[in-house]
């Protein structure tokens, strides 16, 4: 697969079936083969900041690992000939998660996933979260391509 410089929106939803409020993906800025690199700008007005924490907001951690899921998906994607009328990339495991940081409103959090081990229908990732290059969350998870009728 050659480089693609970014992906938008529209491709993004092309591709996960996610919408408001769990579509965690805003835009791809690099994505080849080995790495893809997407952008998540998190705002005051996202849904779960009402309840987590209405003083001091901070962004759930387990929708930080989404995120990560989400990106490692459209990494996949274009590589096995996904069909998202057929198919979807579904988070099967999750391992080594650490959380180093606080995610806040006004943070553009970066999200680079990379390949561990590629498979036909199962893929392990590495992905790390940043704002402000500084590694804010990682983890290591399993995503696995299922046909829609197997779902």
């Amino acid at each position: 697969m050659a480089t693609v410089a970014t992906m938008d929106i529209a491709a993004i939803r092309a591709i996960l079936p996610h919408r408001y409020p769990f579509l965690l993906v805003d835009c791809v800025d690099h994505v080849a083969t080995d790495k893809i690199i997407a952008r998540k700008m998190v705002s005051v007005n996202e849904p779960f900041f009402a309840g987590h924490f209405p003083a001091r907001p901070v962004m759930p951690g387990v929708l930080v690992v989404e995120a990560l899921a989400q990106a490692g998906a459209l990494l996949v994607a274009p590589q096995v000939g996904f069909d998202p009328s057929r198919q979807a990339i579904f988070l099967m495991a999750i391992d080594k998660v650490k959380f180093r940081k606080p995610v806040v409103p006004g943070d553009a959090l970066i999200l680079e996933v990379m390949p561990l081990r590629r498979g036909g229908s199962f893929w392990r990732m590495r992905g790390e979260a940043k704002v402000g290059g500084v590694i804010v969350a990682e983890a290591e998870f399993l995503a696995g391509i299922r046909a829609l009728a197997e779902a």
